[in-house]
């Protein structure tokens, strides 16, 4: 006599729910991942860590994760998507293999000690969205097919080794973030990806003038961060007309002149630092035409003459005005002593004459005479 036994509907859903939940991982994503990990230091790898979770007797995309893979690699069916490590120190270099990974839409590793080159077949990956390699010490020069890698969105490498010229990355048509700050770039900046909203660059030793050639087609760009490099020449109006541009940092460079022209009627910019370069001639009076401009520093440079009426002018949105550390003459703007809003910044080690003390503006003391006459062509007045 025969048996049935009849398996609820309901326990049969919940299996073909296990069973789709539980993907296999193509092998060769699974080699990749165990190529990923060999080429750690198993002495950098805690024993709470992610990489510590990473055992492949298991499959590293089968569901549930309790006690295997249970962070660091995200699966869309059997093709791993993102690889995103914690922060641990883990030790080690990159391996070429991660171009295996070829539906991987973010690599993050950022914030521990990987060194040795960026892998030039990270190109490869043509999904690959978000690349964020910073707080490491990856050296060498960035591999100019990065340029091929047409789906970045983002691509954060601040804080690493990476040396050499910036390649065109202007085929990363995609990109809206480019952060390479800290890094020990050379040369002059090339031609840039067209669609970025923020460009990072701080403190490495890019060199040269800025060319509009550059940033022609930069029209959404909102944060230029180039301070503590080794620009020079000349900043000319275009830079100050881009018109998307809030931010703008130039600062510790070796900027001889900049030229500002009147803003378009629906300028955006918000913030100037042009501090600690070698600017010469007058304080250009166009920067009070632009009405959301809120905080101006051009300390420590060779400016000379007056400061211009317009910064105190009625309305004017200026908040902080850093102009201390150069050779302006003349008495300051009163206005910028009173009225509707209240100034902040430092008017000191100046030419200034009449710079009340009792402001904030005023409170570090004004050049030698000596020095002052000597810079505008006088003679000191001999001691008596």
């Amino acid at each position: 006599m025969s048996h049935f036994f009849t398996i609820p509907a309901a326990a049969v859903l919940l299996l073909l729910i296990a069973a789709s939940a539980s993907s296999s991982a193509v092998p060769s994503e699974t080699a990749a991942l165990r190529a990923f990990k060999s080429a750690v230091k198993p002495a950098s790898i805690p024993p709470s860590s992610c990489l510590a979770t990473w055992n492949f007797s298991f499959d590293p995309c089968a569901a549930p994760r309790v006690t295997h893979f249970t962070c660091g690699v995200t699966c869309a069916g059997d093709r791993v998507v993102q690889l995103t490590l914690d922060s641990q120190g883990y030790s080690g270099t990159l391996t070429p293999l991660i171009s295996q990974l070829s539906q991987l839409v973010t690599l993050d590793v950022g914030e521990n000690a990987f060194h040795g080159p960026i892998p030039a077949s990270i190109a490869a990956l043509p999904n690959l969205r978000n690349l964020i390699l910073r707080v490491n010490s990856f050296s060498g020069a960035l591999p100019p097919s990065i340029a091929a890698a047409k789906s970045l969105i983002t691509l954060d490498l601040a804080r690493n080794s990476i040396s050499g010229a910036l390649p065109d990355l202007s085929p990363l048509e995609s990109l809206t973030r480019l952060d390479l700050s800290y890094n020990k770039l050379t040369g002059a900046l090339p031609r840039l990806p067209p669609n970025l909203n923020e460009l990072a660059l701080k403190s490495n030793s890019l060199s040269g003038q800025l060319t509009k050639s550059s940033f022609s087609e930069l029209t959404h760009l909102m944060v230029l961060e180039l301070a503590e490099n080794s620009l020079s020449g000349a900043i000319l109006p275009w830079l100050f007309l881009l018109p998307s541009l809030q931010q703008i940092d130039l600062a510790k460079n070796s900027i001889t002149s900049v030229s500002v022209a009147a803003p378009n009627s629906n300028s955006e910019l918000v913030a100037v630092d042009l501090s600690y370069n070698k600017l010469e001639g007058n304080l250009p009076e166009e920067f009070a035409d632009y009405a959301a401009l809120r905080s101006l520093a051009l300390s420590y440079n060779k400016l000379r003459g007056p400061i211009p009426w317009q910064y105190s002018r009625k309305g004017s949105s200026l908040r902080r005005l850093y102009l201390d550390g150069n050779f302006l003459n003349g008495s300051p703007p009163q206005g910028l002593f009173s009225g509707d809003g209240q100034v902040s910044g430092s008017l000191g080690d100046n030419c200034l004459r009449r710079c009340p003390a009792a402001s904030e503006l005023c409170l570090k003391s004004q050049k030698p005479a000596s020095i002052c006459q000597q810079a505008y062509g006088g003679k000191p007045k001999p001691k008596s």
